[in-house]
Order: C-alpha cells, then sequence, then structure tokens
C-alpha cells in the first residue's frame, strides 16, 4: 500500500494479526485433510482441493443466478468445510443425517476459530450455519455446488474397480433439486455418470 506524503500510515494492529495468522496455520490441516474422492491420476483428493473447485464452480456460475451476493455465496464455499481440519471428512457414501457429523462438524469449527478475533470467529461461524441450514439463496447455492462438485469429482477421478458410479444418481438430490439452476447443471453432470456407468459395463 502507498500513501501520499501527508498521509500518515494507518497502525497496524499487530496482536489481531497476529491471530489470523495463527489461525491460517491452523486451517493448513485442510491441504492435508483426505477425501474418498480420487483425482484423475488416482490419488485421493484433499479438502483443499474440493473446496477450492467448489469456489471455482461457483465462480463460473455468477453470470446464471440473478439477486445473489457473489462475495457471500464463496465465503461459504471457503468456509463450509473449515472443521474437517480437526476431525477429518466423512466419505459422501457413508454418511446420514443423524450421524451427529453436523454437531460435531460445528464442535471442530468452533476450536478451530478460538485462535480469531471475536468479530471474525463470528463471521465465520454465522456463515457456517447459514450453510448448513440451507436458509438464504447463498447458502443453497454453495450447499447444490458442493454436491455437484463432489459428484464431477467421482466421475472424473481414477477410481478402484467395481466402484459405485450409481451412487451418484442419488446423491445430494434434495440439494440440487431447491434451484433451477442447480437442476440443470444436475441434469448435465447425471448423464456424465450415466456415460461412465455404460463405459464401465462395457470394460
Amino acid at each position: 500500500m502507498t500513501f501520499a506524503p501527508d498521509q500518515e500510515p494507518i497502525p497496524a494492529d499487530t496482536a489481531r494479526h497476529v491471530r489470523i495468522i495463527d489461525f491460517i496455520q491452523a486451517a493448513e490441516t485442510l491441504k492435508d485433510t483426505l477425501r474418498s474422492g480420487r483425482t484423475a491420476q488416482g490419488r485421493l483428493e484433499s479438502t483443499a482441493e474440493h473446496t477450492w473447485r467448489l469456489c471455482l464452480l461457483a465462480i463460473l456460475f455468477e453470470a446464471e443466478v440473478a439477486n445473489i451476493d457473489v462475495l457471500k455465496l464463496l465465503k461459504i464455499c471457503v468456509v463450509h468445510d473449515l472443521g474437517e481440519a480437526i476431525s477429518g471428512d466423512v466419505p459422501a457414501p457413508i454418511q446420514s443425517s443423524d450421524d451427529g457429523r453436523a454437531a460435531r462438524e460445528r464442535q471442530d469449527l468452533l476450536t478451530l476459530c478460538k485462535a480469531l478475533p471475536e468479530d471474525l470467529s463470528a463471521e465465520i461461524v454465522a456463515l457456517w450455519d447459514e450453510y448448513t441450514d440451507a436458509r438464504s439463496p447463498e447458502a443453497i447455492l454453495a450447499k447444490g455446488f458442493d454436491k455437484i462438485e463432489t459428484m464431477l469429482q467421482h466421475v472424473k477421478g481414477r477410481n478402484a474397480p467395481g466402484f459405485d458410479y450409481a451412487f451418484n444418481l442419488g446423491y445430494g438430490r434434495e440439494a440440487t433439486d431447491r434451484h433451477p439452476l442447480l437442476r440443470e447443471v444436475r441434469s448435465l453432470v447425471d448423464e456424465l455418470t450415466q456415460r461412465e456407468m455404460a463405459s464401465q459395463a462395457d470394460a
């Protein structure tokens, strides 16, 4: 940042900045937090990689949605899996609505956010709650795109023999049915899944 000759620099709040850096360092764990999805080369993807592509997906469809706060959408995408920095990821095929995962991830998020200044901690937890409850248009889109990114990875990945591609066809349907754009994109992903299933059957 540059300042005019007659303008004094704003003093840095060093203690606040240290807390932010401490949080960032703790969140680095997500680079090594592995998911069950595999990349095109066959290695397990990380939660950080999943989050990056989810954000990219949201950016690329920005022009397709009206009256959406895109910055808020991206913030929700970035924070939605932060709790996994502590307890890790639960693979999509074994998730269930009554497995206590949401409460555990929220507690882990609270633990992770203790390093942050209170205002930033409160903002991140509020965004996470908004995502979990899908109580805003941005949260609905984030939740739907999250499911779609997971399904796309299942199709793109070099999976082990016998991988259950049919899982995709029922996965996350409730989330992707909540917005016209999500339904349309979901239909394209379903086509990719069915094509991959046919390819595997012919192999």
